[in-house]
């Protein structure tokens, strides 16, 4: 039988692609230098489109961690996930081998999943008919093969799930796997987020929801969390992966330690598909929830991975939720939204947003809020406007809110 008795979960490996940066090395020092992930889309002609910006992945070669047959049966948003696995398996100096692979599992979430190829395959269904439409449609399509081909590319045979929550399923992703490892049902996880929704039709989408950014002729200075003249999120895509392992077990092995993950807290507001509820209960519930489970006081919160979207409705909200939770503390904690460099990569957001806290808490060093040139005046916290800031980060929270009302809040603390 195994012990159920929790035990402490650390993270061990790293891996990331994204918009500024294929790896976890040009992902920080991207942070850190506050580079701008966001330019004019190349992935499809957005002309004809209100927003015409993205946060795209850049020189991404796929063939770097998978032979050429495998990524052509891939959407890229599962070949994000598998390459940011593999990074954070090499991370870790770990090793999957038939002796420990039914002990280690695969958590993914995303958004949308395989939105490309579902369009791709559609327009060959209405032009061509349905004999031209691929056989690998489903599989390179459905949500959950970020984590199934993960599994199949690593070997990793214990727990295997997927979380479809919007803009807070990598965050769902990694708590969900923090559970796993606590309560014993694993002794590693691979977990995080990973999205490719740089699509027309999503674009379609959101643009006629009125959501996105239409700074179409500044990319640079488009994403704008906290900002007063902020007019929408503008468009990620990449994948954050984290190895999480078993205290001990990490230990015995001489792993290089990140940080620990401590507490995780999950809500929903019950209240409209896509606005937060007024006042932001739903997401101060969560920070309450996570600080309750890892044991920790507000004041001990050293610092904040905001959701922080560049919204008008998130961005004020969320502000609103911190100071509800955190009180007289909320005056001396740094909060910074990361969105601001990367875009919202909506079901990736929660991956790569938890590999820039566990770096921030690694090395005691917070990165920005870049283009915070003229603070609304409801989001009066210290969000590190525009360079990183040297400072001692013991606990940590990470936000992620989605449409449906979903909230999440991760807690991390240094490890020792």
């Amino acid at each position: 039988m195994t012990n159920r008795q929790n035990k402490r979960v650390v993270i061990t490996g790293l891996g990331a692609v994204t918009p500024i940066g294929n790896n976890l090395t040009e992902y920080w020092s991207g942070l850190l230098q506050g580079r701008n992930g966001v330019g004019a889309i190349t992935l499809f002609d957005a002309s004809q489109h209100a927003c015409q910006i993205a946060a795209e992945v850049k020189n991404f070669d796929p063939h770097q961690y998978l032979d050429k047959k495998e990524a052509k049966r891939m959407d890229r948003f599962a070949q994000f996930a598998v390459c940011a696995s593999k990074q954070a398996i090499a991370d870790a100096d770990f090793v999957i081998d038939e002796l420990n692979a039914e002990r280690v599992g695969v958590l993914i979430g995303t958004g949308v999943g395989g939105l490309r190829v579902m369009e791709e395959q559609n327009e060959n269904l209405l032009t061509k008919g349905p004999r031209k439409v691929s056989p690998f449609t489903i599989p390179m399509m459905i949500s959950n093969m970020a984590a199934g081909l993960t599994a199949i590319h690593t070997g990793a045979k214990g727990p295997n799930s997927c979380t479809v929550t919007a803009c807070a399923a990598g965050s769902h992703a990694i708590g969900d796997a923090f559970r796993l490892v606590q309560r014993g049902y694993a002794t590693a996880m691979l977990c995080g987020g990973a999205e490719a929704a740089v699509t027309p039709l999503s674009f379609a989408g959101f643009c006629s929801a009125k959501a996105l950014s239409t700074r179409n002729d500044d990319p640079a200075h488009a994403s704008r969390p906290f900002d007063r003249d902020r007019d929408g999120f503008v468009m990620g895509e990449g994948s954050g992966i984290l190895l999480l392992e078993e205290l001990e077990h990490a230990l015995a092995r001489g792993a290089k330690i990140y940080a620990e993950i401590v507490g995780y807290g999950m809500t929903c507001d019950a209240y409209h598909m896509t606005s937060p509820v007024p006042g932001g209960q739903g997401a101060a519930r969560a920070m309450e929830l996570a600080l309750a489970d890892a044991e920790l006081s507000p004041e001990q919160v050293d610092y904040i991975n905001a959701h922080g979207t560049s919204t008008q409705a998130n961005d004020s909200t969320e502000t609103e939720a911190i100071k509800k939770v955190l009180g007289e503390s909320s005056a001396k904690i740094v909060v910074s939204s990361t969105k601001s460099m990367t875009g919202h990569l909506l079901g990736g957001s929660g991956g790569i947003e938890a590999v820039a806290v566990a770096m921030a808490i690694a090395n005691d060093r917070v990165p920005p809020t870049i283009n915070l040139a003229n603070p609304d005046p409801k989001c009066d916290l210290d969000y590190i406007p525009h360079t990183s800031r040297q400072r001692q980060v013991d606990v940590a929270l990470s936000n992620s809110f989605g449409f449906g009302g979903h909230n999440v809040t991760l807690a991390f603390k240094k490890y020792g």
